[in-house]
């Protein structure tokens, strides 16, 4: 397991000002499973808290209350602590030991929050307690805390409606790494390997650093992930279901919605997941759509100058594509089926949706290689009955970068029937739209565009090797 705390720079940066401001601070860091939040904050302060308790899943309100008084004790040095019997009584306890404290800041980190919540616990009126009542008023606490449920983070945190309205003061999203950021990191656990090797673990596992932390350095890529994912007891065969389950309550609604959308690789709308899900229009929906948006599963965005009520919703986790793609289904008896599977129409299909994914998640890096990181843009994709563009860039120095994106294993070729098809994009979108805007077609390609006598409606050609520069 690694050691090394790779990237999350602007995070970092974040916490430190927290940490040396002289106020009180409730940060709340949230995020996918198994991105590498209490990594994070174990990091960022060695270790060194004032008071550092987790939840336990699935713990019984007796067992929560034990954990948090073995913490109590250890962390205060102090055997002669009772169990509390309430929420309560243990933030009271939590409180007077804070008081004595000598140091100047005190650092609290409260880890998988949503797991102390027990049915009828009234955890929630206790943490109201410790921070209306007491640490808000000071200017010594920093409270951070942490969890994977995407839902109770949201609607009983960050968005409570009750004592706890508008008190986070901090919070922190903590996305899944970039490529720079997933190359480095395996790197650091001896793993060799090029950009396209990175590129198809970026395309299973989308950056999770714990699901990458399990790479063996002998095996090439796909070895790795045949072995993870495909051969007999593999690891991550099974988590998919863990993954949602541990997240969401009711998980199976989420799971329709997230299998819906991953069934159009441009997104779909509303009403279509309400029919392909089979999930009731309504504030459910809604909820289970801002969730799995908050939490990286999903994005929302606009057709090219169409109206707000026509947002599209698009998968973007791309561990569920991959889950959806090859482990949810029927598999044959091959131990190594991934490994027999390369350059297969099926692959090749994934492939290319995946790709167009990964470069969707990167679309800083996609805009600094045009050099237009620093203009104005809005950031969609558009589509009609005769045509469809993988991604566009609407400037505001009037000019529209139109992103074909082509995932392959060598340079692309442009024929003649493929510039046909191009040339037919252009005109499609044009009519369509009516723009006045200057077009200028955008070939995004793993490694660039092979010579040719059709690549002269290629305005630029940029190839994978743009998301393997550091952020600035």
């Amino acid at each position: 397991m690694d050691t090394k705390l790779i990237g999350r720079v602007k995070e970092l940066g974040e916490i430190s000002k927290y940490h040396s401001e002289k106020r009180s601070h409730f940060v709340a860091v949230y995020g996918r499973r198994r991105v590498g939040k209490t990594f994070l904050i174990r990091k960022a302060f060695d270790d060194q808290f004032t008071f550092y308790t987790t939840g336990i899943a699935r713990g019984s309100l007796k067992e929560q209350l034990a954990t948090f008084t073995l913490a109590l004790k250890k962390y205060f040095k102090d055997e002669t602590i009772s169990m509390p019997n309430t929420w309560i009584d243990a933030f009271a306890i939590l409180i007077n030991k804070l008081e004595v404290y000598p140091s100047q800041k005190k650092v609290i980190f409260l880890d998988e929050l949503p797991w102390m919540d027990q049915r009828n616990s009234k955890f929630i009126n206790a943490l109201e307690y410790f921070w209306n009542s007491w640490a808000s008023g000071r200017s010594d606490i920093l409270l951070i805390v942490c969890g994977s449920s995407a839902s109770w983070m949201i609607n009983k945190l960050i968005k409570n409606k009750g004592g706890l309205y508008n008190r986070v003061t901090g919070r922190i999203k903590l996305n899944p790494f970039t490529l720079y950021e997933s190359k480095q990191y395996l790197e650091s656990l001896g793993c060799q390997y090029d950009e396209y090797q990175c590129i198809q673990t970026y395309m299973c596992f989308g950056g999770i650093p714990f699901y990458l932390s399990h790479f063996n350095k002998d095996m090439s890529a796909s070895q790795n992930i045949n072995q993870l994912c495909f051969a007999e007891n593999a690891l991550f065969k099974n988590e998919y279901y863990i993954l949602y389950q541990s997240l969401f309550d009711n998980p199976g609604n989420h799971m329709a919605v997230i299998e819906a959308i991953a069934n159009k690789n441009k997104g779909i709308q509303r009403a279509e997941i309400v029919k392909r899900s089979g999930i009731t229009d309504g504030g459910g929906l809604t909820r289970i759509l801002i969730e799995l948006e908050e939490s990286g599963f999903i994005r929302k965005y606009y057709n090219f100058k169409k109206i707000s009520r026509e947002v599209v919703y698009q998968l973007t986790d791309l561990f569920s594509l991959f889950h959806l793609s090859f482990l949810g289904k029927p598999q044959i008896n091959d131990e190594n089926i991934w490994l027999n599977m390369i350059n297969t129409p099926k692959q090749n299909t994934w492939s290319g949706y995946a790709y167009e994914i990964l470069c969707i998640l990167h679309i800083y890096e996609i805009k600094r290689a045009l050099g237009i990181d620093g203009i104005l843009s809005n950031i969609s994709t558009w589509q009609n009955k005769n045509a469809q563009i993988d991604l566009i860039i609407d400037r505001s120095d009037n000019v529209i970068n139109v992103i074909e994106i082509k995932f392959s294993n060598s340079e692309f070729t442009i024929t003649k029937d493929y510039d046909k098809k191009l040339r037919n994009k252009i005109h499609e979108f044009k009519e369509s739209t009516k723009t006045r805007k200057a077009l200028w077609l955008v070939m995004l390609t793993t490694f660039g565009l092979k010579n040719g006598p059709y690549n002269g409606l290629v305005q630029k050609s940029i190839t994978s090797n743009i998301f393997f520069r550091p952020l600035l």
